[in-house]
């Protein structure tokens, strides 16, 4: 079904529909407040009711003085809140000048008539005219999409008004729902949304409990269309406002609405998400080496231990690996590699690149990272502890590269590193730790003669734990961070902030990243402070899944401001990191504008674990890169 655009289906977006209904008590002014509010808790839809009293009810009836109690209480109500046709027909333009579809349930035909004069894409039926064939028959001539609530109707009315909803080849869906106001949690019966779903059309709940806990849990049970009233106050005289929500639930409702749909996924694939990758390595355990085994040996069971963390072959595999002979050296406490079992990938001594081609390397391996190859550049990726580090342990002579450092995000007193938050303490502790890294980076000038003016690549913060930030607030957090560089020292070195994901993954937790996302937004920064950038392909492309932009014109938007690539594939929006071919980047296209723009930019193979077993992961990314930039 399709409504103004919006695609309503499995595996899209739920459609909410605020049920406006009579809740304005007939006040066109309580109508405007109400879509102000739908509009602002996130609704898609806004929904009147409209009735021709004279039509739609019996002269005895209509007469107040002879009908039933309850029917004088509705009529009463009826008349004294109804809204005129240029009011609803004003209220339509104004829903829809807010993005907002707007629709009125018909009650009678002269009401489709009417609805039909204001404009609208789509009716929603009551629950009271699921069995009035009139009513539908009228509508179905319309040829718009029909959405039909089921309360009070009994399985075999449904199936009746299926098959002639069918049979006359109307574009409908049906709501669950139970017309009791507001309806007691035991008689909802949810569970009759898998009986809905077997007509094989889009389905949905129409609720009138208290809270909003069963709404949700309608959408986890497949409903993606969710009604639900709205009012200003639950307290105002009416029928339906002891079943609406106001505004704080409402928008509640509508934000767990879209957690759930997210969460509930596409797929029944069981997939390893960048946080677990991240807390399977910090947690999990793999194969050790518990002796030193020497290439050539045979594989048995005793040479062989469990342990943490989980940085290579799982321990399903231990009988499994008993017969293989080595391929290499193994030192006792040293991981066993999947490549251990076959098909070890090792560095070439010489790879053949336009770009200054590097590798992100750590104090401890550095040596043995090099040992069979020589790259131009080396990115050292810099934890906290390594600031305080003899330097002579590690770095043993003077390296024919030019060298880079990647400063931590994490500082001791699990201080992440933010050069743009508002809390001023916060931010002041910020500078000091980079200005700890730079300084470092400084000392480490003298076992790399080569390099004139070592590189600092720096995540600059702005993430937020809970939501992302509006336009005005990350303006602020760029302010402060240009206050920030001003007050650091950057004689000698050249600060590269780093582009960043939507939602990196800092220490095993999602964070709500800020800043350093839109390429315009990166430009302008560039432009103000004079400052070149790293650019991680891997995030830009996540960034652009989220938000919709072209990578291939992002790329070539900032590579004129770019001096140093973090090049890896990536998927979805937050699945970054991965191997070259592992996920969806378009390199083809991507290569070409590094070799045109950016040639005398360098860059390295940013793969997620790509250290491991001596830099498989980077000679890997390497291979597939070679003669291509």
């Amino acid at each position: 079904m399709v409504i103004d655009n919006i695609k309503i289906g499995e595996h899209d977006k739920v459609f909410v529909i605020a049920e406006i209904g009579m809740n304005h008590n007939g006040v066109y002014e309580n109508a405007i407040k109400l879509i102000d509010i739908a509009k602002e808790c996130g609704a898609d839809c806004v929904k009147f009711q409209m009735r021709n009293l004279k039509e739609l009810y019996t002269e005895d009836a209509l007469n107040i003085t002879s009908s039933d109690l309850s029917t004088q209480y509705t009529m009463g109500l009826l008349r004294k809140f109804e809204l005129s046709f240029e009011e609803y027909k004003s209220l339509a333009q104004y829903a829809k000048g807010k993005g907002l579809v707007f629709m009125c349930t018909p009650w009678d035909k002269a009401s489709v008539d009417a609805i039909e004069k204001i404009g609208v894409t789509a009716y929603k039926t009551a629950s009271a005219d699921l069995t009035n064939f009139d009513l539908l028959s009228y509508l179905i001539a319309k040829k718009l999409p029909i959405i039909l609530s089921t309360g009070m109707s009994t399985k075999e009315e449904i199936d009746l008004t299926v098959e002639f909803l069918t049979k006359n080849k109307a574009d409908f869906a049906l709501l669950h729902c139970n017309s009791t106001y507001p309806a007691p949690f035991k008689d909802i019966n949810l569970r009759y949304l898998d009986k809905l779903a077997q007509y094989n059309v889009p389905i949905g709940y129409s609720g009138h409990e208290r809270g909003i806990a069963v709404s949700i849990a309608a959408v986890a049970m497949g409903a993606r269309i969710i009604e639900r009233h709205l009012t200003l106050d639950r307290n105002m005289e009416g029928p339906d406002h002891t079943a609406s929500l106001e505004f704080d639930d409402f928008k509640r409702l509508v934000d767990g609405i879209r957690e759930v749909e997210v969460s509930l996924g596409t797929s029944q694939n069981r997939v390893i998400t960048q946080g677990e990758l991240i807390n399977r390595e910090n947690l999990g355990k793999s194969i050790y080496a518990k002796v030193d085994i020497s290439q050539g040996d045979t594989f048995r069971v005793d040479m062989f231990e469990i342990k943490s963390p989980g940085q290579g072959l799982n321990p399903q595999y231990l009988n499994k690996i008993v017969g293989y002979k080595a391929v290499r050296n193994i030192q006792k406490g040293k991981p066993l590699f999947k490549s251990d079992l076959g098909g070890l990938i090792k560095a070439k001594k010489e790879y053949n690149f336009k770009l200054k081609w590097g590798l992100p390397i750590r104090f401890h391996d550095i040596n043995s990272l090099l040992e069979n190859t020589l790259p131009k550049t080396v990115e050292f990726h810099m934890s906290f502890n390594d600031i305080n580090e003899d330097l002579s342990k590690f770095l043993t002579r003077e390296y024919e590269c030019e060298y880079i450092v990647h400063a931590p995000e994490l500082f001791e007193d699990d201080h992440l590193l933010d050069l743009c938050t508002p809390d001023s303490a916060y931010r002041t502790k910020s500078i000091a730790n980079l200005q700890r890294v730079i300084d470092k980076t400084l000392s480490m000038n003298k076992y790399f003669p080569k390099t004139k003016r070592p590189q600092v690549i720096v995540h600059c913060g702005g993430f937020t734990k809970d939501n992302t930030l509006p336009l005005e607030e990350r303006e602020a957090y760029y302010k402060n961070l240009i206050d920030s560089i001003d007050r650091l020292n950057l004689n000698g070195i050249e600060l590269l902030p780093e582009n960043m994901a939507p939602f990196p993954w800092l220490f095993g937790g999602q964070r709500y990243q800020n800043i350093f996302i839109d390429a315009d937004e990166i430009i302008d920064f560039c432009v103000k402070t004079k400052l070149r950038i790293c650019q991680d392909i891997s995030h830009s492309h996540l960034a652009c899944n989220k938000f919709g932009w072209n990578h291939i014109e992002y790329t070539n938007k900032l590579a004129p401001f770019t001096a140093h690539y973090h090049i890896s594939d990536g998927t979805g929006v937050d699945g970054e990191g991965l191997q070259i071919g592992e996920g969806n980047v378009d390199f083809d296209n991507i290569y070409p504008i590094l070799n045109d723009i950016s040639p005398e930019a360098s860059f390295i193979p940013e793969v997620w674990q790509g250290h491991k077993n001596n830099g498989e992961g980077f000679w890997t990314s390497l291979e597939k890169m070679e003669n291509k930039i």
